[in-house]
């Protein structure tokens, strides 16, 4: 090394011998570099499992268009135990798309838009793409114990049997 105003200053001959003594270095390194990705020790890298593409569409029941902006829920299934919840909003025709669910899985699919009733249903996902259709219905009419239902006497007035207040529990 010199020294030029004040500068360090590596020769020619003093560079080459370190890019040299480097080389060597690492060339007397490589075997044990090599070897060390033969053991087995650490964690053993398993791939992940196969996925399926699933295109869920939903359409309206009453005319069969497309449902924008509904909320499309998956809860994936392992041995019986929910994994967790993935939520995707369906596009312009009314599809939202996703592809991270494993071949083999049990998803249960639950799609809420506003102004329909809520849909859920579980599937098996057993092959690489699942078409899944949807057609959302209007809310119903609610149910009331107050009322008389067809072949029940729970609820409302019997028809049959006179009102008598006296017959109630206080």
């Amino acid at each position: 090394m010199h020294t030029i105003k004040g500068m360090d200053v590596v020769s020619p001959q003093c560079l080459s011998r370190k890019t040299a003594a480097l080389s060597l270095g690492l060339l007397l390194c490589l075997p044990l570099l090599l070897s060390a990705q033969d053991n087995k020790r650490g964690r053993k890298y398993t791939p992940p499992p196969p996925t399926s593409k699933i295109t869920v569409t939903v359409t309206k029941a009453t005319n069969g268009k497309p449902v924008e902006n509904a909320g499309v829920v998956f809860h994936p299934i392992k041995n019986g135990k929910d994994e967790g919840n993935m939520e995707l909003k369906t596009n312009e025709d009314g599809k939202a798309v996703i592809d991270v669910i494993p071949i083999g899985d049990t998803v249960r699919l639950q799609i809420i838009a506003t102004g329909f009733q809520t849909y859920g249903a579980d599937y098996l996902i057993d092959s690489e793409t699942k078409d899944i259709e949807v057609k959302l219905l209007k809310p119903g009419r609610q149910y009331s114990i107050y009322e008389k239902h067809s072949n029940s006497q729970i609820g409302g007035q019997d028809e049959t049997k006179p009102s008598d207040q006296s017959e109630q529990p206080h």
